[in-house]
């Protein structure tokens, strides 16, 4: 454990404010600024611009690295990276970078564990350890952000999609999200960040009155609430009516296309009647469906629907008019897949 502050935890002004502090003019925060966001240093000692003195009061007061990796798995087609990652707290979290012919995306944690508890998710099986800082949640973009930089590379999506429940821990991935958006900093487009949220209705809420670039998607996975009570508890606090509803003023107030997304599991949520119930629910607003194939945890014994439920779930969507695809599994065999992710 430290006392010092990590420096990722600090958006521009409060860094501004501390150098005022220190009674050092407001140009020097800028210059560390662009050094972490734009240069891509973690080493105060490397910040050419500073004077020494700076660079070492830099050092005793102020921490720069948060998150040791401890382990990394890479899949058999070295498409898929997996780093675990111990956090200052001695809390554990895991990220994922997924390269594509064109994109390159990062799948981020917010939370060490999750308390929400789907069935089929294996951080859920864990159940909540600690929420991330919004250094601790920026600190796994730079990480993989500057291991592309050094083969020439960089990043095209980042998806809130890891560990934890995003809106259970909102400030934190806010100010993260607005660190790393930030025009003078990393400046990485809102449009190509999407968080995942199981459906917080009050946070979904909150999100919509912001009006924020950053794309929205819900874990549906079910389309009635008996259903969904059993595979997403908390569908019991709130259930799919509220849910809907508020995706739909969701839409209508950003004009934003919202996605859902939708585990299929064998036997459980891929009939014909599930999709019936889906379409109901949701073919009158503007949204997408994500079909994700069900990824192999140990502590939920079903399996992955066939490819001939999945076409047909899908094309009955299509045939009432609702945008949808279907996921391409990456990196299953190091458990680095959707649902996977859980500290070992």
């Amino acid at each position: 454990m430290t006392d010092k502050v990590l420096v990722y935890d600090l958006d521009l002004d409060q860094l501004i404010g501390l150098f005022g502090e220190w009674d050092e003019p407001k140009y020097r925060a800028a210059q560390i600024w662009h050094d972490l966001y734009k240069q891509l240093q973690n080493d105060p000692l490397d910040f050419s611009t500073l004077p020494k003195g700076l660079r070492n009061r830099l050092v005793r007061n102020v921490l720069f690295r948060s998150l040791s990796k401890e382990a990394e798995s890479i899949s058999r087609d070295h498409q898929t990276q997996k780093v675990l990652f111990n956090t200052k707290s001695g809390y554990k979290i895991e990220t994922v970078l997924m390269q594509y012919e064109r994109r390159r995306t990062l799948c981020i944690s917010t939370q060490s564990g999750c308390g929400i508890g789907c069935v089929f998710c294996a951080t859920g099986q864990m159940g909540f350890q600690q929420n991330l800082s919004s250094g601790e949640i920026i600190e796994q973009v730079i990480y993989f952000a500057r291991q592309l930089a050094d083969h020439d590379d960089r990043l095209t999506n980042i998806v809130v999609m890891g560990m934890g429940e995003p809106f259970q821990n909102y400030d934190a991935t806010m100010a993260a999200m607005d660190t790393l958006n930030h025009p003078e900093g990393f400046n990485f487009g809102a449009r190509r960040i999407t968080i995942s949220t199981v459906g917080l209705t009050p946070m979904i809420e909150r999100f919509t009155k912001e009006k924020r670039q950053i794309n929205l998607a819900v874990s549906l996975h079910a389309a009635t609430n008996d259903l969904r009570d059993e595979l997403v508890p908390i569908n019991r606090q709130y259930p799919l009516e509220n849910l809907i509803e508020v995706c739909q003023e969701y839409v209508s107030h950003t004009g934003r296309r919202i996605t859902f997304e939708w585990a299929m599991i064998e036997g459980v949520n891929d009939d014909l009647a599930q999709a019936h119930s889906l379409a109901d629910r949701i073919e009158n607003f503007l949204c997408h469906v994500n079909l994700i194939p069900l990824n192999p945890t140990q502590g939920f014994l079903e399996s992955a629907s066939s490819m001939s439920k999945v076409t047909s779930f899908q094309n009955y969507l299509h045939s009432r008019g609702i945008s949808c695809t279907t996921r391409t599994r990456r990196g299953i065999e190091i458990d680095a897949g959707c649902g996977q992710l859980a500290t070992k």
